[in-house]
Formats: C-alpha cells, sequence, structure tokens
C-alpha cells in the first residue's frame, strides 16, 4: 500500500493505493486505520452530557431552561413555543421553499406508507393461532439540530414517518436561535406547521432529549426519541436508551463513491464538495479503477471550489477526512465500501445498478449519475436520517419501523393446549420451573388425572 498527497492547488486529499490487493483481502480488520473517517469521542462526551441528563431528570423544565441559557446563550420562560409563532412561520415562509418542502413531504410519505408491514396470522399447529401485530408507539420526540445550519428537512424526515406508523402525538424539539427571538429558525417552525405538528420546544441538546425522556411540565414524556444531532446528542442517546427508544447515535456526515472510468469527474468533485459542505467532520471517500479519476477530479475541485459558498469548512473536511483509493477491480472497490459501511454510496459506474445490488453494508445507496447525494437529502422519498461512522454495518437508516412495536397475540384451544402439554413439561423441567408446568396442567390434567 502506497500512500501520497496531492500537491496541486485543489485541497490536499490523500490517495490511498490498494492495488494489487484482492477483495477477500480488503476486510474491516485489514483496512482499520487507513481509510479516513472523523473519530468521536462519544464515552467522553457521556461524562459530561449525564450530569445534564440527571439533573432535567429532577428538576424537570427549570432544568432545561437554565442549560439553554448557559448552552444557547437564549433567556426562554417557556419551552413550548407559541401556536401563533408556529402559523406565522408559515405564512411568512418563502412560497418556493414551502413548495419544496410540500413536495419532499409528499414523496416521503409515499415512501414510508410503503414500508408498513402488513398483520401476519399464522397456525403453528391445529387449534393454536398466533398473530403479529405492529403497534405504534404513544408518543414520539423528534429532535432537529441547529448548529451551522437550519434543517427543515429534517423535521420532513423524522414527521413523516412517525405519522405514516400512526404515532399519535408527536413532539418536535430543536434549539433556539437569538436571531429568531428565542425560537428555532422559522424554516423549522415552517416545517412543522406544514405537517400539522403544534407541539414544538425550544430546546436543544442533550437537554432536549433528557426532557424528551423524562418528560417536564410543559413537555409530557416521549416513547421514542429520533433525529440527527452532534456528539452530545449522540451521548445523551446512549445514556437514555433504555429509558425510551432511540433511532440511533448519529455522528458526522459521510459519504462514499464507488467509480469507474465512465464517472463524469465533474459530478464527483460537486458531490464530494456537497457532503463535505456540512461540516468539518465530513468523510468522503472516492474508491475508483481508473487511476486517472483523481486528477480529472482534483482539476474540478480546483474549478469549483471558489464558486462554493462554504468554501473553508469543505477545505478542511476534504484535507482531513477525504480520500482517493485506487483499486484493481469493481470486486474489490465494493469490498472496500463495505469495510467502510459508509452513510451514503453513489455507485457511478458502468452497469451501476447491478453493483449497487451486491453491496451489503450502505445507509442508502445512490445509483447512477442522475442519483446525487442530494436528492436523497431532500426529495427521493427516502430518509436522510442514515447511520453514521461505520454502523450500516448493523443499523438501518430511519424508517416507520423504530416507531412500530411487534406484539405476538396467542390464542390456543383446549385440545391444542392438551397436545402440547407434555413438550411444555419437558421443557419446563429442564428449566427447573416447576410452575410453569402446574400452569398447563392445571388447564389440562394429565392422563393419570393429576393437577
Amino acid at each position: 500500500m502506497r500512500v501520497t498527497s496531492d500537491s496541486g492547488a485543489s485541497p490536499v486529499i490523500t490517495l490511498i493505493d490498494l492495488r494489487g490487493r484482492e477483495a477477500a483481502g480488503l476486510t474491516r480488520p485489514a483496512l482499520d486505520g487507513v481509510l479516513p473517517r472523523a473519530a468521536l469521542d462519544v464515552e467522553r462526551a457521556v461524562e459530561l452530557v449525564r450530569p445534564v441528563c440527571e439533573d432535567v431528570r429532577a428538576r424537570g423544565g427549570a432544568a432545561v431552561r437554565e442549560y439553554t441559557r448557559r448552552f444557547d446563550g437564549v433567556d426562554i420562560a417557556h419551552t413550548r413555543v407559541p401556536a401563533e409563532a408556529i402559523a406565522h412561520a408559515l405564512r411568512t415562509l418563502d412560497p418556493e421553499v414551502r413548495d419544496a418542502l410540500t413536495e419532499a413531504a409528499r414523496r416521503a410519505r409515499v415512501v414510508h406508507e410503503a414500508q408498513l408491514p402488513d398483520r401476519k396470522d399464522t397456525e403453528p399447529a391445529p387449534g393454536l393461532s398466533v398473530s403479529t401485530r405492529f403497534v405504534p408507539v404513544q408518543r414520539a420526540g423528534v429532535y432537529v439540530p441547529g448548529g451551522l445550519v437550519a434543517y427543515p428537512s429534517s423535521v420532513v424526515m423524522n414527521v413523516v414517518p412517525a405519522q405514516a406508523a400512526g404515532v399519535g402525538s408527536i413532539a418536535v424539539a430543536s434549539p433556539p436561535q437569538r436571531e429568531s427571538g428565542g425560537l428555532p429558525h422559522p424554516a423549522v417552525l415552517a416545517a412543522c406547521a406544514l405537517l400539522g405538528i403544534t407541539e414544538v420546544h425550544a430546546a436543544g441538546g442533550a437537554q432536549a432529549l433528557a426532557m424528551f425522556a423524562y418528560g417536564t411540565d410543559e413537555c409530557a414524556p416521549a416513547d421514542v426519541i429520533t433525529g440527527p444531532g452532534n456528539v452530545y446528542v449522540a451521548a445523551a442517546k446512549r445514556i437514555l436508551h433504555g429509558t425510551c427508544g432511540i433511532d440511533g447515535e448519529n455522528g458526522p456526515t459521510e459519504i462514499a463513491i464507488i467509480a469507474d472510468r465512465t464517472a463524469d469527474p465533474a459530478f464527483v468533485a460537486a458531490d464530494l464538495i456537497g457532503q463535505a459542505e456540512h461540516d468539518e467532520l465530513a468523510a468522503c471517500l472516492l474508491i475508483t479503477t481508473d487511476p486517472d479519476l483523481p486528477a480529472r477530479v482534483d482539476k474540478e475541485l480546483a474549478r469549483q471550489l471558489p464558486a462554493t459558498k462554504h468554501r473553508e469548512r469543505v477545505e478542511i473536511a476534504l484535507r482531513g477526512q477525504a480520500g482517493y483509493v485506487l483499486v484493481d477491480d469493481i470486486a474489490a472497490a465494493r469490498a472496500v465500501s463495505d469495510a467502510w459501511a459508509p452513510e451514503h454510496l453513489e455507485v457511478q459506474t458502468q452497469d451501476a445498478a447491478k453493483v449497487a445490488a451486491r453491496v451489503r453494508n450502505a445507509g442508502a445507496i445512490f445509483v447512477g449519475p442522475y442519483s446525487p447525494v442530494s436528492l436523497g437529502d431532500y426529495l427521493a422519498g427516502s430518509n436522510h436520517v442514515l447511520p453514521t461512522g461505520g454502523t450500516a454495518r448493523h443499523t438501518s437508516g430511519l424508517s416507520v419501523y423504530p416507531y412500530l412495536k411487534v406484539v405476538n397475540v396467542i390464542e390456543c384451544d383446549r385440545d391444542s393446549l392438551s397436545g402440547v402439554a407434555s413438550r411444555v413439561a419437558a421443557l419446563g423441567g429442564a428449566e427447573d420451573l416447576a410452575a410453569h408446568v402446574a400452569a398447563v396442567r392445571v388447564r389440562v390434567p394429565d392422563a393419570s388425572g393429576e393437577q
């Protein structure tokens, strides 16, 4: 393996040469420390966040408001946003933004309603029925981050699947903004109004999640908390998991692009810039079978970066957590991607759909040159709340499922119970749980007439 750096005018992107290595050897352990990714010390953040969560548990809304003053620099009398402020945000929203949000919500609803599972009824034995019901939680808490930009699209991505799942009570929390008079960003409030959300709280960070988990005088406790955030939000989720359900610990965003000689370098460069625009910790990986593509992408980066609004942020990300990975073939490229398990994966190759169909680990896969990640961020109808940091190996993107519980309903008649009583007795005896056996025998005595 050879690691070099580009010395041209474009940002320094590490070149990682994995040519000569077969796909079978390009595993996660083999590539550990080779592929770039920002490291988040969630455990350290847990130490800082735990006292905040415990204080909110003990003092409720007073603690939330105190931490809002301390961390957000905003002094609020109440966390709950007045209904008129929410309605006003929608009335004054740019019509083009309103139209885009409306269409984004429509498409998201189509996709997420299609995810709803059907009730399943089975008959494991004559006289015994087991049905599987999918029951929505009663209340969901949705967190919409503030940070560098406002995210009205995150309102859509979290609220629509909860509504599709049938959740009856949905509350949104988003950090208060000084420039918005202590309210969340107007675009966030407008998106809430557009979706019929009337309960919005001006609260951010760990204190907002603790408010959802434990409840306050203004906010009833939620059964499930969803939504992305910074490392302190991730730490709060780790602490609160078990008190309520969570969707996952989302970290800095990331993209991998599998590309061959057919890829358009202008498209690739634009997509790297677009992902790096999110965060200085964003990670970007181009995995290619074409040894000439990195140089062509470099030229495009040099051309496109001067017109990029957040150029400094982009360059920091590209210098810090970006890489050009050279491999011999598409099988090797796919192996590298699966080892890295990206949040977003673009496939810009010949037969892109076939390549994508064999990918195992990715939060979402974007197939072909006209399926950029930014489409998924806003208007594909898919969800943009996705697993990061390699957790796509075991975690899915947000869907209706975090808002649903599986409940089995069992109904058995006397003859069916009698027919299985001896097997219950065998297993109950093996586990030394005699009362379990007795609970069956009291209903269906054995052949000797004993109960």
